[in-house]
């Protein structure tokens, strides 16, 4: 193999016979360790993101043992180090605001201790591209451990999908035609195990993603979080990272231009979340990968949907693509879009990975010749309201907004949109387009998922559970309608949404992939000579900086300074 015991980054903190190593040696004498355990064998860091406030993570400290176990078996030393924990439910005001100094923390925490690979345990939304971003930067070899789905949701006989059917119920309760009683039981059907989402909302589409990039075990993302078999794959994290140190498998080998087409295709396929194309640009870039918003969009437009998951498709969920043959099964029906030639974390290529897979379920998982959509999930806009790009979910909208024009109403801020979408009163039609700015990474700050702004209740009413709504912020993968959303530049900073009026026509055309206002040039230069900046969101702390070092959406909203372009390689650090 490429590296002896003397090449391991852990030999640094452990071998030399001096004063400094010394202490680290005793240190470790101090926590029950000896010798046997550390000499001659790589560390490996298990990066866990479990708290007592991530009902998605809960189960990762048990899963940490059987990582610890995996790597005992393959003669390596675990260490189990805890980083933020992303709870999508209770961080406010928004997990996006900290994904950055999570993926920041990962690095630094990989850096700075004696630490030869990596096993990163995560699966919430933004967890898998902070784990991952942190880690490619560092440069060290690791493979990601999946979460994992939680149960299929039930109430009254009926499956519950998490996220999207709390959006479907709540517009019901909204419109009087549900009572309280049913309300509740939703609320304590809806998540009945630990685990992520079960829906392809976020956490399920960056889990997917991370493994049809060849970062996790072949199809570790689909396993349900309470499946036995989880618990044994992650046995086998543990033991596989172990030959990965000894291989010298670092990310640099995995994370190609290949496989990150790869991992877009597969995306695109699965419905995946909105919030799929800000990720996959920043991990991408983290990995030296020059992936902007027109290669997306161009894979999208050739790739059809072949998971039958809601979202975007009718009854399933993640148990359900489960069952049916997983990820696997699904890149097995993608045949040639994907290149099945690049390398993946177990040493193998995806096409020796996925040679043996089979569809157990072809309306789960549809062949190309019978897709729940024939484009991917997502589609770039671009025009004079988002000349840097905007994105929309076909798939999960009434096409009938596909192409749309009407009257504009614009809200400042969130608190100004519930007014209006509160009065049942409100003089508004189904055709005009319901318009959140200000809720962009600086502005809201940090993103939140605030794009999937509720049909008013004015329209409830009378009946109408869709209608074209806009912002500069993201929306959850769960949700559905026809929601445009991450306009770029954002309003907060001066992008053409800060010019937009209420009254003024907006115009968007899908299949065009355009988004425009029906305003002149000369009007919009009055309007922009007329504008005046917003006040900073903050003026210290975590916030400041965020507000000060944060890329617009089409950049993945990484911060400029953690680019890999940005500046040299990090040295690794002195031992004295």
């Amino acid at each position: 193999m490429p590296k002896t015991p003397q090449d391991l980054r852990s030999a640094r903190w452990f071998a030399p016979d001096d004063l400094r190593s010394m202490g680290h040696r005793s240190r470790a004498m101090q926590m029950g360790l000896d010798g046997e355990d550390w000499e001659g064998k790589p560390v490996i860091a298990i990066i866990n993101t479990w708290s007592d406030l991530s009902p998605c993570h809960h189960h990762l400290r048990d899963r940490a043992d059987f990582v610890k176990k995996g790597v005992w078996q393959a003669g390596g030393l675990p260490v189990e180090l805890p980083v933020h924990s992303f709870s999508e439910q209770f961080l406010k005001p928004t997990s996006m605001l900290y994904r950055n100094m999570g993926a920041l923390e990962v690095e630094e925490t990989l850096r700075a201790h004696p630490v030869d690979g990596a096993v990163l345990l995560g699966g919430c939304d933004k967890s898998t591209p902070a784990l991952v971003m942190g880690a490619v930067s560092m440069g060290l070899p690791f493979l990601f451990m999946p979460a994992g789905a939680m149960l299929r949701g039930h109430y009254a006989g009926q499956k519950l999908g998490s996220g999207t059917d709390v959006w479907k119920y709540w517009d019901e309760r909204r419109a009087g035609t549900i009572g309280k009683e049913e309300w509740m039981g939703v609320q304590g059907g809806i998540a009945r195990s630990y685990g992520t989402c079960m829906t392809m909302g976020t956490a399920s589409t960056m889990m997917s993603i991370a493994d049809g990039w060849g970062l996790t075990l072949p199809g570790a993302s689909s396993i349900p979080a309470p499946d036995a078999g989880h618990k044994r794959m992650a046995a086998a994290c543990g033991r596989r990272v172990v030959d990965m140190v000894w291989e010298d498998l670092t990310p640099d080998k995995i994370m190609t231009p290949a496989s990150t087409r790869n991992a877009v295709t597969v995306a695109m396929a699965t419905g995946c979340s909105t919030n799929a194309i800000i990720h996959l640009i920043a991990m991408a870039r983290r990995a030296g990968v020059n992936l902007g918003l027109d290669d997306l969009d161009a894979i999208g437009r050739t790739t059809p949907v072949l998971a039958n998951l809601r979202p975007s498709g009718s009854e399933y969920l993640m148990e359900d693509f489960f069952y049916a043959g997983g990820l696997p099964a699904l890149m097995k029906e993608l045949g040639d879009k994907l290149d099945l030639s690049v390398l993946t974390v177990n040493g193998h290529t995806l096409g020796d990975n996925i040679a043996g897979a089979v569809n157990y379920n072809d309306d789960v998982i549809r062949p190309l010749s019978n897709p729940v959509y024939h484009e991917g999930s997502l589609a770039v806009l671009r025009g004079n309201l988002a000349p840097d790009g905007a994105v929309i979910k076909p798939a999960a909208m009434a096409p009938r907004f596909q192409r749309h024009v009407g009257p504009a109403i614009v809200a400042d801020s969130y608190d100004a949109l519930k007014t209006i979408i509160d009065d049942e009163d409100y003089p508004m039609t189904p055709d005009h387009v319901l318009v959140l700015r200000n809720a962009g990474p600086q502005g809201g700050p940090g993103m939140p998922e605030w794009g999937m702004i509720p049909m008013p209740r004015a329209l409830l009413k009378q009946g109408h559970r869709d209608m074209l709504r806009m912002s500069d912020a993201r929306m959850s993968g769960t949700s559905y309608g026809a929601c445009i959303l991450h306009i770029a530049p954002e309003a907060f900073v001066g992008g053409p949404l800060a010019l937009l009026q209420t009254g003024d026509m907006v115009e968007l055309d899908v299949p065009a992939r355009s988004l425009n206002m029906r305003v002149s040039d000369e009007e919009l230069a009055a309007r922009r000579a007329a504008w005046t900046a917003p006040a900073p969101r903050y003026e210290r702390g975590w916030g400041y900086a965020f507000s000060k070092h944060v890329e617009q959406a089409d950049k993945g909203c990484d911060f400029d300074f953690l680019r890999s372009d940005f500046g040299g390689p990090v040295p690794e650090p002195e031992i004295n």
